[in-house]
């Protein structure tokens, strides 16, 4: 026995403690290292599976859904259309929509002979910048737009040359189907489907922006944008603008209507206009937006100011007397009446009259400082803020003496967006409440709720009385559409060229409110620089231009606006005097 163990345990000499403990570390104690091992051999098998799966799925969106893929891979490289609400008027008539359109773009990585794709594409799209397609090919991006917004049947003759690494994308594109009738009001967008101006540019201030970054404004379900523009008043405006502007051979020619209840804009118009559609338009400075961005000396309508600023003193009533018999002397400066009258007149004759003697009489009876704390009240001072980003801030004095009211008290010296002379006329007229203007549908408890109280009722009565009482015997006779009750005020604002003021070169506006008893809207009509006719003897004031313009607006947009005629009525003493608290 003793001699049988030794020889066995010389056949297996003792394993060495270095060896032991790798086994142990790797197999354990007591683990059949030969079904581990058929295990293992399994899990392998399956790990390889799976990845040949993966790659085989892969490989099968790419065949398939090659597009959608490079879309995917574009987002972080180059930006793509993203989806924007329509934007309708207040009847619900859109102004604003997207579309589905296909753009090109290529994969450098993927494509075989570069000079052979372009030759193809450039006879596909003869457009096509062929220095720049080449530029983008040849670099090593995996991703490059080629053209964007293509036809669809450029799609297909490309889509059938088979040019590998060649693909398409279905983007939004904005399209405005009323074409140039609201273009200054929507704006447009850039070619990413980004606004840049109006109410495009607005929604994407107002959050847009941010809920296409967040990537939550990706289809086409988000809310209408409804504005307070009434399409059909608009076309009826720009209709009778156009007329206007080649009749009177004007360089430009602008208006709109103005809710004086609620602040809100029926309908917004600047002639040359452009089409949103085709956006190199808008590029030209001739076209820009007149009411909001430009800033202009509105003349005689700023004495419907002036004269509210008396009349709301107290200092002045309708019958207080002003001396207009001669020119007002103001050191080198001598103003002096288009008619004058030669003889005292009344406030209300200064009104009628249009008197630039008599308004600067008014003011400065007024004061320096009252004058200026008056025409800040009514918010002719600062900057006028609305859902439109292009707006222009007034030109005001730097330093405000008694020249400057005696020249602003007629409409000179002081400058100011025409949106914003209607919010004051506005003032004064709908009972003394200041209503910030909007774009956007308001009703009028909500305009009342953000409404500041800047003149007393009665001053509102007494200036009512005045603007109809000037389309009765004054300025406004031309415009005086029977059965609507217009109130109006007209005015002739000389242009300063080579810094003189020139009376051959005008910019004319006429302002009016319907009806004048009750007054629902009110109209600005502005003509910039329009020539003497025979039929106008001559004249190139507003009563001779755009007084009738505006007389033939009127009688467009009354029945529109749901404005019924009413005829017969009593003069304004009768009318609207003899309803107010006091006839002074």
């Amino acid at each position: 026995m003793t001699g049988r163990a030794l020889t066995n345990t010389a056949r297996k000499p003792a394993e060495p403690w270095r060896r032991r403990l790798i086994r142990s570390l790797l197999y354990g104690r007591n683990v059949d290292r030969a079904a581990k091992a058929r295990a293992r051999v399994g899990l392998a098998i399956l790990l390889f599976a799976a990845i040949y799966a993966v790659l085989a799925g892969r490989l099968v969106m790419f065949a398939v859904g090659a597009d959608s893929h490079g879309g995917r891979r574009t987002a972080s490289q180059d930006a793509i259309a993203t989806a924007r609400p329509d934007i309708v008027d207040r009847n619900g008539e859109v102004l604003a929509t997207d579309v589905k359109a296909p753009s090109l773009f290529g994969e450098p990585r993927r494509i075989i002979d570069k000079d052979e794709a372009i030759e193809l594409l450039t006879a596909a799209l003869p457009d096509l910048d062929t220095a720049e397609a080449r530029t983008r090919l040849s670099s090593r991006k995996g991703f490059v737009w080629l053209k964007r917004e293509i036809t669809p049947k450029q799609q297909h003759d490309i889509h059938k040359l088979g040019i590998p690494g060649i693909g398409f994308l279905r983007e939004n594109k904005r399209v405005y189907p009323t074409g140039a009738a609201v273009a200054h009001l929507i704006g447009l967008v850039n070619i990413d489907n980004a606004g840049i101006a109006g109410m495009e540019k607005w929604l994407d201030n107002n959050g847009l922006a941010d809920l296409h970054r967040a990537g939550f404004a990706t289809d086409r379900l988000q809310k209408p944008v409804e504005l307070s523009i009434d399409l059909r008043v608009e076309h009826a405006l720009r209709d009778e603008l156009l007329k206007a502007k080649e009749k009177y051979k004007a360089k430009a020619a602008s208006g709109l209507v103005s809710n004086v209840r609620t602040g809100e804009i029926v309908a917004l118009v600047s002639l040359p206009d452009f089409d949103p559609n085709n956006p190199k338009e808008a590029h030209d400075p001739e076209r820009i937006n007149r009411l909001t961005t430009g800033v202009f000396e509105m003349g005689s309508t700023f004495k419907a100011l002036t004269l509210a600023m008396a009349l709301d003193s107290g200092k002045a009533n309708l019958n207080t007397l002003y001396d207009g018999r001669g020119t007002l002397k103001f050191g080198k400066f001598t103003i002096h009446d288009t008619h004058p009258v030669g003889r005292a007149i009344t406030l209300s004759e200064v009104f009628t009259f249009s008197s630039n003697v008599g308004a600067a009489k008014i003011a400065l009876a007024q004061g320096v400082e009252a004058h200026k704390a008056f025409l800040k009240k009514l918010g002719q001072m600062d900057r006028l803020r609305t859902e439109l980003p292009e707006s222009a801030s007034p030109i005001v004095p730097k330093r405000w003496t008694e020249l400057n009211t005696i020249t602003a008290s007629f409409g000179h010296g002081i400058a100011v967006a025409p949106l914003q002379a209607v919010m004051g006329i506005n003032a004064c007229i709908n009972g003394g409440l200041l209503i910030p203007p909007t774009f956007l549908k308001r009703s009028e408890e909500e305009a009342r709720a953000i409404a500041k109280k800047v003149l007393r009722t009665e001053t509102s009565d007494k200036m009512r009385y005045l603007m109809r009482l000037n389309a009765e015997i004054g300025t406004a006779k031309k415009a005086d559409v029977k059965g609507y009750y217009i109130g109006g005020k007209t005015g002739t604002s000389e242009k300063v060229v080579n810094g003189r003021y020139s009376k051959k070169q005008v910019l004319n506006s006429f302002t009016a409110i319907i009806p004048a008893d009750n007054p629902q809207y009110q109209l600005l009509v502005m003509l910039d620089e329009p020539k003497a006719l025979p039929e106008t003897h001559g004249f190139i004031t507003s009563g001779w231009n755009a007084v009738p313009t505006g007389g033939k607006v009127i009688a467009r947009i009354g029945p529109l606006l749901g404005i019924e005629p009413r005829f017969d009525l009593p003069p304004s003493d009768r009318l609207i005097l003899a309803a107010s608290k006091t006839t002074q």
